[in-house]
């Protein structure tokens, strides 16, 4: 039995996930707002609790019309380094605390995307932006955002 609309959310996206032989599925937000009977903004709240990169999914959404929601499962197989990367990119906004940051770091560790030494360098350059007092907040977030950008360009140049 479902208890709160956010775990029928979670429950219907899941169904449809397993009815799918490459672990992606396609939604329209709106119709599956009306199929549930709840707000898109529910829909939008599930999917950014429920359906992590943490967890095991990449979530890629676009707005409007003709938008959708697509999610995949990851596995160890087939973890698409990039769209981790483009996902934690999107993620990483002016209020983002520095323990969020950390858990992206962490993530790539385990799932052997950067060394252990990589992400101790990379932790400890984003600690200290945190506490900087001479930068701002903006120019903060660009740099967190450019030290996910190399890492992600690293990773591509490791496969070729």
């Amino acid at each position: 039995m479902v208890n709160n609309i956010a775990d029928a959310i979670e429950e219907y996206i899941l169904k449809q996930l397993a009815t799918k032989t490459d672990g992606r599925v396609e939604l329209k937000r709106t119709e599956l707002a009306n199929k549930i009977s709840c707000a898109p903004s529910q829909i939008s709240y599930v999917l950014s609790t429920r359906f992590t990169y943490e967890k095991g999914f990449i979530v890629e959404s676009r707005r409007g019309l003709g938008g959708y929601i697509r999610i995949t499962i990851l596995t160890s197989n087939d973890i698409n380094e990039e769209a981790i990367y483009d996902d934690m990119l999107r993620k990483i906004k002016d209020d983002t605390e520095f323990e969020y940051v950390k858990s992206m770091i962490d993530y790539l560790v385990e799932n052997e995307m950067v060394t252990k030494r990589e992400a101790e360098l990379c932790a400890q350059f984003i600690f200290n932006l945190y506490n900087a007092r001479a930068i701002g907040i903006k120019e903060r977030t660009k740099l967190i955002r450019s030290v996910f950008d190399t890492l992600s360009k690293m990773s591509l140049l490791r496969k070729r």
